[in-house]
């Protein structure tokens, strides 16, 4: 057999074997940047569900503050008189809270009431982790995405302790 037909076959094998390995690094770039994607907005959909809550729990001005005395509760929420602080308001016979973030029946708790509502919003520490729960839960769920999908470990373990942390902080303080 002639040189040139060897080195001919060798090089269209070399050539092949380069196609196929830039196909398959353009999957494993496509797979990664699908992964992150994903946990990008698993993590936007869970600060965008929090901050609907925490917004309220979180910033003062222009809302209706004042104490809430928890009367009872049913069907995931509590009521119970609601009495502003000095010039935040009106008295309000009856106001909801939601009730994993309100204490035993008689408890007086601070709230802000959502405008033209009577939904409130529990305040202080316990209210503002309460309203990032749902953030909370976004982090361990995109962790799984970025350790399985993405194959950063290191970085999920971060994201996946912050937000037990989270969620045990919340938890322990209602």
């Amino acid at each position: 057999m002639p040189r040139s037909s060897t080195r001919t076959s060798s090089v269209r094998r070399s050539r092949s074997r380069r196609v196929g390995e830039s196909a398959y690094g353009a999957l494993l770039v496509a797979r990664t940047g699908l992964m992150g994607l994903l946990a990008l907005l698993l993590l936007v959909a869970g600060v965008w569900t929090s901050w609907n809550t925490a917004q309220y729990a979180m910033l003062v001005k222009a809302k209706e503050r004042g104490t809430m005395t928890v009367v009872a509760c049913r069907d995931k929420r509590c009521t119970g008189p609601y009495v502003p602080t000095a010039g935040d308001g009106r008295r309000r016979a009856k106001v909801s809270v939601a009730q994993a973030a309100a204490p035993d029946k008689g408890a007086r708790i601070e709230v802000t009431v959502k405008p033209g509502t009577t939904h409130a919003v529990r305040t202080g520490l316990a209210g503002i982790l309460h309203a990032w729960v749902p953030f909370a839960g976004s982090l361990l769920l995109a962790a799984l995405v970025v350790a399985g999908g993405m194959r950063m470990r290191r970085t999920a373990w971060v994201m996946g302790l912050f937000g037990a942390v989270l969620l045990g902080a919340a938890f322990a303080l209602l």
